[in-house]
């Protein structure tokens, strides 16, 4: 078959209440090279006037509007409304390099196990300076990875659309964090590649507001322990679960809070609705994906 020279891309992103960071990132999505591009827009029941904003400035972007902040779940409206081959996911304050996607197309287009394109996500104070060196720097880290499979960071993915439809995208009980992971276990076990290409850049201008509240370190607590409960072989299973129970109690004495503690309890009265979606992933793609699992207990002390 002969690729399509320009296919249709779609871009999908959420938002909850960044009505100045969302014009940010459209205005930079609006002076995007690509000639065939449809952009989406998941709006959380902002309240702060952002669809309100996206209508009147940025008429040709679709606004799906939820009826309640349901977090990551929100992608998957806006999955199945893309019309496009392969579909962008960002953030609400990130936005690719103004050539990536044709780079990114003919990535998908050269090979056809290629399921996700894994932007290059750098800080948004880098976009007018990036340069050669920096690009070379992270080819050569990412060949020193070649051992592992990886997931993708979610200000800055490409993902074909069947892959998607077929597997349903983000998972709808983890709310927030984590759910790149779920999908990238799916998506490796389901034969297809994700690879991290450096010359494919998008910019992001995270926020710090998670650092300083338990939203983050309990998400990402509860999640872990979805993700092992979910897609881990058995044996697996029950020996990560109780390293990540050791974290749990060993950081809660250290840091004197009760986060972790609240989210183990969170996910233990879930625990049976997890069972329900168990699908073990094969045993060399649990090894190989490797999930940090000390990371959620030390990036909020």
């Amino acid at each position: 078959m002969i690729p399509i020279k320009n296919p249709l891309v779609s871009i999908v992103a959420i938002c909850w209440n960044r009505k100045d960071v969302v014009r940010e990132s459209l205005s930079q999505i609006s002076e995007l090279t690509y000639p065939n591009l449809e952009v989406i827009f998941v709006d959380n029941c902002s309240t702060d006037g952002t669809v309100e904003m996206v209508k009147n400035s940025f008429p040709n972007v679709d606004v799906l509007c939820m009826d309640k902040n349901i977090g990551v779940s929100a992608y998957n409206f806006g999955f199945r409304k893309a019309s496009g081959e392969y579909i962008i996911i960002l953030d609400d304050d990130s936005y690719p390099e103004k050539g990536a996607i044709e780079l990114m197309v003919e990535k998908f287009q050269g090979d056809a196990l290629l399921g996700v394109v894994a932007f290059d996500v750098r800080d948004f104070k880098d976009y007018k300076d990036y340069n050669e060196a920096y690009t070379i720097k992270t080819t050569n880290q990412s060949q020193q990875l070649q051992n592992y499979l990886m997931s993708f960071h979610g200000a800055g993915a490409g993902v074909r659309q069947k892959i998607l439809e077929k597997l349903g995208g983000y998972p709808d009980e983890f709310f927030l964090y984590f759910n790149e992971t779920d999908l990238a276990l799916r998506i490796w076990n389901e034969g297809y590649k994700i690879e991290s290409f450096p010359d494919v850049i998008a910019f992001h201008k995270s926020s710090h507001v998670n650092r300083y509240s338990k939203r983050a370190p309990f998400y990402y607590t509860r999640n872990l322990f979805y993700i092992i409960w979910k897609h881990y072989p058995v044996d697996m299973m029950w020996i990560k679960t109780l390293q990540v129970l050791y974290y749990v109690f060993y950081h809660t004495l250290d840091q004197k809070t009760t986060v972790y503690i609240v989210a183990l309890l969170d996910a233990i009265k879930n625990y049976m609705t997890i069972r329900k979606k168990r699908k073990p992933v094969k045993r060399h793609i649990a090894k190989k994906l490797r999930i940090h699992l000390e990371s959620p207990f030390l990036m909020y002390r």
